[in-house]
């Protein structure tokens, strides 16, 4: 018998069945003794179970913290906001307009703060500036991060010397302030949509179970809870008199929201899909739908009512924040799982080589010839 110094890193191996007494010509029935009937042959092998080599999972969960997944609200208020400060500037809301963009302003700032924090140093979200890889979700979200961040910037800004009557000593920056304001926050806008949606294509580029099964619809998903978390907002900051493109937004949000969820989690292989719907994700994104729902006939039916749109742009925002953390939480949980990327991978097999696809490196069937 060989050894080897990687013995001791093999798994134990099961102790071996004793030979019953009776001879070796002597053999069982199949099924007899064995719980059967007698009419059924037994299992040559166990059910599998779905573990990996010494236990460990098949795919690396993410290194995320909880910093990532307020950067995904986040980035979901700053763009909606963004957007409605644009639409507050064009229809001649200027109470809306400065709020919307006084939020787009604090909601990148955090965004981009928690970003840091969870990459550790500065620095190293510089270095994503260096190049632009359009194959990167990355490289271009933190292009377009860099963007909205200098449009959004410099209307908030011109919003906050307003705001404090004028006291900074900005001398001839003001005028230059003023000028750039207006087109600043509609540039801020042009990059609203693609900030609130890049994270979700980020999620879903990864190898996580979860998150890369909802490719087709996260982003939209995304973009939805982008608008309640933005509308809500400003719903809570703005006086009824101005709030109804976000009374509208949020409306279109709710309808959105709902229905890009209930159809990516039909669309999704239903092992993938279920750590959308147990544990604290699975809480998390029920509650979510509720307070979805909640908030949007508040939007709806409120009216006039300051109380009433404050309360349901509470429950908007906190909706949206549920949505953010419940499909990041999933993802993580996912990928701790062998099973969640084991079964799948099965279901996709059989349906190539029911479709006669036996050629390829995937099937590994035989070649063509």
């Amino acid at each position: 018998m060989s050894t080897s110094e990687y013995d001791s890193l093999r798994p134990p191996e099961p102790p071996r069945r004793k030979r019953r007494p009776g001879g070796p010509g002597r053999r069982r029935r199949p099924g007899r003794h064995a719980g059967g009937d007698g009419s059924r042959e037994m299992l040559m092998v166990p059910e599998a179970e779905f573990t990996s080599y010494y236990g460990k999972p098949v795919v690396k969960p993410p290194p995320w913290e909880k910093e990532v997944a307020a950067y995904l609200f986040l980035g979901g208020v700053a763009g909606g906001s963004g957007l409605l400060g644009a639409g507050g500037q064009l229809t001649g809301r200027p109470t809306l307009a400065r709020n919307a963009r006084l939020s787009a302003l604090a909601a990148v700032s955090l965004g981009g703060a928690a970003l840091v924090k969870d990459l550790g140093r500065p620095d190293r979200f510089y270095n994503m500036l260096r190049t632009f890889k359009v194959t990167s979700p990355m490289s271009v979200g933190s292009w377009i991060l860099t963007a909205f961040s200098g449009g959004a910037g410099i209307a908030a800004v011109s919003e906050l010397d307003r705001l404090t009557g004028s006291r900074a000593p900005l001398g001839p920056l003001r005028t230059v302030l003023r000028v750039a304001e207006g087109p600043a926050g509609l540039g801020a806008a042009v990059f609203a949509g693609p900030l609130a949606a890049y994270t979700a294509v980020l999620l879903a580029d990864t190898a996580v179970p979860t998150w890369n099964h909802t490719h087709r619809d996260l982003p939209f998903v995304f973009v939805s809870s982008a608008s309640l978390a933005s509308a809500g907002l400003a719903m809570v900051t703005t006086p009824v008199a101005e709030t109804g493109p976000a009374q509208r937004m949020a409306a279109l949000g709710v309808v959105g929201d709902v229905v890009a969820t209930r159809l990516m989690e039909r669309r999704m292989d239903p092992v993938a899909a279920e750590p959308l719907h147990h544990g604290r994700p699975g809480a998390m994104l029920r509650w979510s739908e509720r307070l979805a729902v909640l908030g949007g006939v508040g939007a709806v039916l409120g009216g006039r009512s300051r109380a009433m749109a404050a309360a349901s742009g509470a429950a908007l925002m906190a909706a949206s924040a549920l949505t953010r953390f419940g499909v990041f939480e999933a993802g993580i949980a996912s990928a701790k799982d062998p099973r969640y990327t084991i079964e799948p991978q099965r279901r996709r097999l059989e349906a190539r080589r029911a479709a006669g696809i036996t050629d390829d490196s995937i099937t590994t069937g035989p070649t063509a010839g």
